[in-house]
């Protein structure tokens, strides 16, 4: 821990029965509406992960925006889904010009979830400037989504604080201009720095997740194993915080509780499937397994 940083609050069940979920006793309405947007020619998987993620979490209502070569292949795997085609690059990325095509959708949802999959890192810089001024919040903030704070820690001010960032080390580095090995020095430090500078919940995933609020507050997450270190596994953890955020977490709960469940989710697996092997389509399954473990 950095001087002068406060003591984490270490996540256990514990205190997370103490800091329980909303429970909606509606429809799908009063479970709340999440839009995941993100996705290229080559990475859409990462936004299925990510949508079925968020539905397994507890959102009531699923709406997916991705490149429009690749939507009626993202309709077909999710039949949960409002699927909106976006302009896409030359490359096969998400354009600036799809922030205009989707605004109506993420102005209009409970949360939004902007990154997993995305690629070109100049378009989405500017697909965040032309869309994110617009949206009020909740939001979460993934992967090449987190290149919108990168180029301004500020951009998402405005938001008031209902925004959480997701990034592993290396996005982390990026996002506060640091080489890597600055994070792993002190990741509790770059994860609260980041905090206070963005105005944002940030959750930084890893063998240890710290999770950091604007206030000051700090959580360190031990759950998880080894396994968890596999391609799709940050798009789940991703998913999992919309999911929350959009059945009416706050954002710091959203986070911990994040941290927790994909960090039980890849306990679960290596019990039943082994230590290492398991993939990260697997994990969205045991979400509501882990969320009962904790309440029942």
């Amino acid at each position: 821990m950095s001087l002068g940083s406060p003591d984490p609050t270490p996540v256990s069940q514990d205190v997370l029965r103490g800091w329980q979920l909303p429970e909606p006793s509606g429809g799908k309405n009063s479970r709340g509406s999440i839009l995941v947007i993100g996705g290229s020619t080559e990475t859409v998987g990462a936004v299925l992960l990510a949508a079925e993620a968020a539905m397994r979490a507890g959102a009531g209502k699923l709406q997916v925006a991705t490149v429009a070569s690749l939507a009626p292949f993202a309709a077909a795997a999710l039949p949960e889904a409002l699927v909106r085609a976006l302009p896409e690059t030359d490359g096969g990325a998400v354009s600036a010009a799809a922030a205009d095509v989707v605004r109506d959708l993420a102005e209009a949802a409970d949360a939004v979830l902007i990154g997993p999959g995305m690629a070109d890192t100049e378009e989405t810089q500017a697909f965040g400037a032309r869309l994110l001024p617009h949206l009020r919040g909740p939001l979460a903030l993934d992967a090449l989504g987190l290149s919108c704070v990168s180029a301004d820690e500020a951009c998402i001010h405005h938001l008031d604080g209902r925004v959480v960032l997701t990034p592993n080390p290396t996005e982390m580095a990026y996002a506060l201009h640091r080489e890597e090995d600055e994070i792993e020095d002190d990741p509790a430090g770059a994860t609260a720095d980041l905090s206070a500078r963005t105005r944002a919940v940030v959750g930084l995933g890893g063998a240890t997740s710290w999770i950091a609020a604007p206030d000051g507050r700090i959580w360190r997450d031990d759950s998880g194993t080894a396994g968890l270190g596999v391609s799709g596994s940050g798009d789940v953890r991703a998913g999992i915080t919309g999911g929350l955020l959009a059945r009416g977490a706050e954002p710091a709960q959203a986070a911990v509780w994040a941290a927790y469940l994909h960090g039980r989710c890849g306990e679960r697996l290596a019990s039943s499937v082994g230590p290492l092997g398991f993939l990260a389509r697997e994990l969205p399954a045991e979400v509501p397994r882990a969320l009962a473990e904790v309440v029942p």
